[in-house]
């Protein structure tokens, strides 16, 4: 009995050292997110003068057109950044279903095109993953630590990386819809009456996804036929894709507050790793 206070002592200068580094984890990764969102914002550039004109959107395929009608007000200022706040689930397992609870905050700038993506899901309880996915100045940026503590993934390139990410900045244009129509760098082609194939080219990448509308004529689908999906060591072409629903209307733009996205293996099925609700966004608009 007489080693029991030690014993305490000692197991509570544990928790002790262990809250404190949690506690530096968040304030380090905190510091490093500011840093990433400030080179974001110091990338982006002045919109030339523009407004939502719907008859320009004559050439444009005819699911496209209904679209962007119903979303947008003719004569609208055209979005220029927006910040969106997530709640959702994470599948942190490859080859099966771990489904951990996240928070997040996003910011995106439509010009030049770049986002980023700060994460914090939770593993085990007082266990957090801290996750940074961008796109900034071209290039692709994939980061997760445990706690902010210690890196266990930090991938950074121009290419199939920045081109992955750049094929996330087009799936999420629900978000940003103004980022759709003529003359902001999308070359649409038309498949049916309800499907349309987009591609745009920013720098060195150029990416085509598909866009599938329901039947209320909003965006209901955005594929990619060859994203790169990293599995162990290596990064696979696969088909990957989100879908869209429940639209809302936030500052004269309606916009689909949940999303999921899936990977979809050539053996069939798909392979779910993110469900979310939007829960905060807010727009800075053109002059």
């Amino acid at each position: 009995m007489i080693m029991l206070p030690r014993i305490l002592l000692f197991l509570g200068g544990l928790v002790l050292v262990g809250a404190l580094a949690i506690a530096w984890g968040a304030r380090r990764w905190r510091t490093e997110s500011e840093a990433l969102f400030g080179r974001l914002a110091a990338t982006q550039t002045a919109a030339p003068p523009g407004r939502v004109d719907f008859t320009a959107l004559i050439d444009l395929p005819a699911p496209v057109q209904r679209y962007l009608r119903q979303v947008l007000e003719d004569g609208a200022p055209l979005i220029t950044s927006v910040q969106l706040s997530h709640v959702g689930t994470f599948n942190a397992k490859e080859d099966g279903e771990a489904w951990k609870p996240f928070t997040s905050t996003q910011r995106v700038v439509l010009r030049p095109r770049g986002f980023v993506w700060n994460a914090r899901i939770r593993m085990a309880p007082g266990v957090s993953a801290r996750v940074h996915d961008a796109y900034v100045e071209g290039e692709g940026i994939l980061r997760a630590s445990m706690a902010g503590l210690a890196d266990v993934m930090h991938l950074r390139d121009r290419a199939e990386l920045a081109r992955g990410e750049l094929m996330r900045f087009i799936a999420e244009s629900p978000w940003y819809p103004t980022a759709l129509l003529p003359g902001q760098g999308m070359a649409w082609e038309a498949v049916d009456d309800r499907t349309a194939r987009g591609t745009v080219t920013d720098g060195a990448q150029s990416v085509t996804l598909t866009f599938g509308f329901g039947d209320d004529g909003l965006l209901a689908t955005v594929t990619a036929t060859d994203r790169g999906r990293m599995i162990g060591e290596r990064t696979v072409p696969m088909a990957w894709g989100g879908k869209f629903s429940n639209y809302q209307r936030r500052a004269g733009v309606l916009i689909p507050m949940d999303g999921e996205v899936a990977w979809y293996p050539p053996e069939g099925g798909s392979l779910p790793y993110w469900r979310a609700r939007l829960t905060e966004v807010s727009y800075t608009f053109g002059p």
